[in-house]
């Protein structure tokens, strides 16, 4: 029985059932987790059989208020904390998640459909890297002393915001948490997270393990949907700070309604990054990295996902061959099962956007869509929302395909063979989120990556975002940045100027 009361495991599980079951219909306010005031909940499903596996709690404006005040009550004792102190406790954070890595993975498994050895075990642990490297940087909130005059000391502090609202997405649930939570108490704030309506259980179980160490109170978790309990969220007087990651349409409204505030917002708003690929590279180098670029092990639903890759014409058909056969070779099936390289979809929502993609560029007169690994043949996930990597050559730079975020595991690739050309079509986007350009010319590749229209630019590599390396994009891809000592510094802290006249 879903409904079952069912107790939260305090010490780490592998059985991902039971502890999704444990943390059904639950918000965690106050230190406490607790049923929203109106007593709704709503269904959490397994992408990779249709099973529901527990349910969430509905939140409304009542649960926003309640987290809200009791974060704000919090954070007054959080901020007169020494700095080093709070890291250390955000630190001791990290210790527990490392502890509790494996039952992570399982859970956000369960409830993303992404694969375990490939995706969710690797993001467990990147959220553990996060609140190490935070929890290390409490001894940098420094200020500045500044010459004004020989009579007037002059000197800058750097002080909390107070209440920060953190609303996060469904694709890396877990580390997009981390980025916002970790800098944000290092830096003395408190913390309410709303958490994607398709995946709130192992977020909650991050929170509900954090609360063990943390203040109670400063770290809150709500689950429900963006007008009812997102936006009351960004519209609460008592919020000082807005992070969001989400679409391009939800983040233009958040900054809207933040803006009517005059709080700070940072905003990830996804990207249609651009591959570019030159004829002296390796063959099989490029393939590697068009396959880490492209995120299919997570069913591309990134937005630092590859979806438009430049391949020069000399080398186009070989490398287009190649990325085909590597990607045949994926093994999509059950995302709890080892052999698993591809998991599912997230939502019959996003599978149905995807497919109608996948069917528009097939319709597509002149253009050839390459489906690649196979379907699970397992009856039990018969019901599951697999979908089959698609490559794509031949369709014009109009193309929704090449223009909009697809979030789903579709790529298109051009031949080229001029840079300038190649560079003015890699700009051509409303996105500037991520950019990878792969060379052995070591002049041409810094030359693309000052040209790029991009927050961040790898040459011959393409990672996923990393703790110290700063990330946040230009254009539509949104404003600020995280993951870096100046994520902290300046989105999570406002400047202070005190001056003393010794005269």
């Amino acid at each position: 029985m879903l409904d079952a009361p069912v107790a939260v495991p305090s010490a780490p599980t592998t059985d991902e059932k039971l502890l999704a079951q444990a943390l059904s219909g639950k918000h965690l306010i106050g230190g406490r987790l607790v049923p929203a005031r109106s007593g709704q909940t709503f269904p959490v499903v397994n992408p990779a059989t249709g099973e529901q596996i527990g349910t969430a709690a509905l939140g409304d404006a009542a649960d926003v208020d309640a987290a809200v005040q009791v974060a704000a009550a919090a954070q007054k004792d959080w901020a007169k904390m020494p700095a080093r102190k709070r890291g250390a406790l955000v630190a001791k954070c990290a210790e527990i998640i490392t502890a509790h890595v494996e039952e992570l993975g399982r859970l956000i498994a369960l409830e993303t459909g992404k694969a375990l050895r490939t995706e969710s075990r690797v993001e467990a642990n990147v959220v553990a890297d996060i609140f190490a490297f935070y929890g290390g940087l409490g001894s940098e909130l420094k200020g500045e002393s500044v010459p004004f005059s020989p009579d007037v000391l002059s000197v800058t502090v750097r002080e909390p915001l107070g209440v920060v609202g953190a609303i996060i997405p469904w694709n890396v649930p877990m580390l997009l948490m981390a980025l916002k939570v970790a800098p944000a108490l290092v830096a003395g704030n408190a913390v309410v997270v709303k958490s994607a309506e398709e995946a709130p259980l192992a977020v909650l179980r991050i929170c509900e393990l954090l609360n063990r160490v943390l203040p109670p109170g400063l770290f809150n978790m709500l689950s429900g949907f963006g007008p009812d309990c997102g936006a009351p969220l960004v519209e609460h007087p008592k919020v000082r700070k807005v992070t969001f990651t989400g679409s391009v349409e939800v983040g233009k409204i958040v900054a809207t309604t933040a803006a009517k505030k005059m709080i700070p917002v940072t905003l990830e708003l996804g990207g249609k990054s651009p591959m570019i690929v030159f004829d002296d590279i390796d063959l099989a180098r490029a393939v590697d990295g068009a396959i880490t670029s492209m995120r299919f092990t997570r069913q591309g639903q990134s937005c630092t996902a590859a979806s438009r890759i430049y391949v020069h014409e000399k080398v186009f058909d070989a490398f287009a061959a190649a990325l085909a056969k590597r990607v045949d070779a994926m093994v999509m099936g059950d995302p709890l099962d080892e052999k698993t390289d591809i998991g599912t979809i997230i939502s019959k929502e996003q599978f149905e956007k995807v497919s109608g993609f996948i069917a528009e560029g097939k319709a597509t007169a002149g253009a050839t869509g390459r489906a690649c690994s196979a379907m699970p043949t397992d009856p039990r996930l018969a019901k599951g929302l697999f979908v089959q990597p698609h490559i794509f050559s031949g369709l014009s730079k109009a193309s929704r395909l090449v223009q909009q975020e697809i979030f789903g595991p579709v790529t298109c690739l051009f031949p080229f063979n001029d840079w300038q050309a190649v560079l003015a079509e890699a700009n051509d986007s409303e996105y500037g989120l991520a950019a990878s350009v792969w060379t052995n010319n070591l002049q041409v590749g810094l030359r693309m990556a000052h040209a790029l229209e991009a927050g961040l630019v790898q040459i011959n590599q393409n990672l996923v975002v990393q703790a110290n390396l700063s990330y946040g994009g230009v254009k539509s891809s949104g404003l600020g940045k995280e993951a870096s000592l100046e994520a902290m510094l300046e989105h999570f802290m406002h400047k202070k100027t005190i001056m003393v006249n010794m005269a």
